[in-house]
């Protein structure tokens, strides 16, 4: 049985993978950077993840991630919240906004009418060409 060996896609130091898909140094510096922002956040409730983000050093990226992860809660924290996975637009709950997941929806819905669309167009050309084939069969 081989060791599970990787890269760290943080440091790209190599590492023994186990659980967690950090080495073990990413992983403590990620443990200082969320106890550096619960702290801030304890003493600054009404900060946006940008002041969060410049006061604490931890990127908008990771804290996004700690509040998508439930780690930090931002229902006591009014002016905190994250950008939309998709536009950017700053939002407090999932992952994308409410236009976005509209697109979304949307686009879905066209993509499946357009199949719809598409699998009917193959069922007129089938029996059209059904019906031509007889008219010339029965010419001859």
């Amino acid at each position: 049985m081989g060791m599970n060996v990787a890269n760290c896609p943080r440091c790209g130091k190599i590492f023994v993978r186990g659980f967690v898909e950090l080495c073990p140094n990413c992983i403590k510096e990620q443990e200082l950077q969320y106890e550096r922002c619960l702290k801030y956040l304890r003493e600054n409730r009404g900060v946006n993840i940008q002041e969060l983000s410049e006061a604490t050093e931890v990127p908008v990226k990771q804290i996004t991630k700690f509040v998508r992860e439930g780690r930090i809660s931002i229902m006591n924290a009014p002016n905190m919240s994250y950008p939309c996975e998709v536009c950017g637009t700053l939002i407090r709950e999932n992952t994308i906004c409410e236009l976005c997941r509209q697109k979304l929806m949307k686009d879905v819905k066209n993509s499946a009418e357009d199949g719809r669309r598409e699998e009917e167009r193959r069922q007129q050309e089938g029996k059209v060409s059904f019906n031509i084939k007889d008219r010339l069969r029965d010419r001859h």
